[in-house]
């Protein structure tokens, strides 16, 4: 299971699980539990809500993940815990010194004392370890969601969601390995509004089909700073579209067609369904678009059915849209 640092609707898994759950409690946490390679995992997650916009230099909200259940925050970092640990050692000590000295009127005084200290840490272990068994999943009253798995509201009135989808999938429509084929496993956490993702079609060059639109949050664009050449996010604000085409000369069924960017500052985007090198043009029937949501806030879906054939009439209109995008790098073609 490989783990990536996020900072979007986070990442919990990049593989493939089974046996999923979500469960929330009053106290801001969530537990999501679930069987990996035949093995029960319960992660711990804590620590944030929503997001906030693009900052140079900043760094988006993220979530405290914990693989264990919360055994290290509710046992292992836990003051109590370490207190009672302490005692235990204090009281360790001076029986030793004790029984040294020969002290057996303090030795027989501290046996009690030291059998009570093994019981407190035995009692704060148990409960760290059944810890994932005191949530529970008050029935979601929000929004809904694109790849929906699980979804509770919490006793504060915030939302906790879980989605998967396959999100590593290769371009054109290449068959993928199986670890790009997993489905992930995301977590959100948020109050109020979904992030927007608004998409309209229309056609480059009078025959490729063609995407344009935006991706906002609060009102504000959603977008990067830095990237690689190849377009993967240098920093935590930066996010990927990610666009499947439905029965396409990849052949049938859903496939991915691409991925990129935003753009900045609108968190707009254009894409034109191109051949690409030795692979044909993906313009398909249906087309659908995935991103993950700023923050902490969930994936949001878009789906449509292809554009008809080519319109003049239609595509003026269309090139005033693009035109007031407001985006130098998308412009009517």
């Amino acid at each position: 299971m490989l783990v990536p640092a996020a900072r979007a609707s986070q990442i919990v898994s990049t593989s493939s699980v089974s046996d999923l759950t979500l469960g929330v409690n009053d106290k801001g946490e969530a537990m999501v539990s679930y069987t990996s390679n035949g093995k029960v995992v319960h992660v711990l997650a804590w620590g944030a809500v929503n997001a906030i916009a693009p900052v140079a230099g900043g760094v988006q909200l993220a979530l405290n993940l914990q693989y264990d259940g919360g055994f290290a925050k509710y046992y292992t970092d836990n003051p109590v815990a370490k207190a009672a640990v302490l005692n235990l050692r204090l009281l360790q000590a001076q029986m030793t010194r004790d029984t040294a000295t020969k002290n057996n009127a303090r030795r027989y005084a501290l046996a009690p004392e030291i059998a009570g200290a093994y019981k407190t840490l035995a009692t704060l272990r148990t409960a760290a370890e059944d810890y994932w068994q005191t949530f529970s999943c008050p029935a979601y009253q929000g929004p809904t969601l694109a790849w929906e798995v699980a979804v509770c509201q919490a006793p504060d009135g915030s939302y906790w969601a879980i989605q998967e989808w396959q999100r590593q999938l290769p371009d054109y429509g290449i068959a993928p390995t199986p670890p790009q084929a997993a489905m992930e496993v995301h977590i959100s956490h948020w109050t109020g509004a979904l992030p927007i993702l608004t998409i309209s079609e229309d056609w480059s060059y009078k025959k490729y089909n063609h995407l344009f639109g935006s991706f906002t949050y609060n009102g504000t664009g959603v977008y990067g700073f830095s990237s690689t050449p190849g377009g993967q996010p240098l920093d935590t604000f930066g996010r990927n579209l990610y666009v499947d085409t439905f029965d396409s000369g990849y052949g049938k069924g859903w496939t991915r067609e691409n991925s990129f960017l935003t753009h900045k500052t609108g968190g707009t985007f254009c894409y034109g369904f191109y051949p690409h090198g030795t692979h044909p043009a993906g313009n398909g029937t249906m087309y659908r678009a995935t991103i993950m949501g700023p923050g902490l806030t969930p994936d949001v879906m878009w789906q449509g059915d292809a554009p008809a054939a080519y319109n003049a009439a239609t595509e003026a209109t269309a090139a005033q849209a693009i035109l007031a995008l407001g985006d130098p790098a998308c412009v009517p073609v």
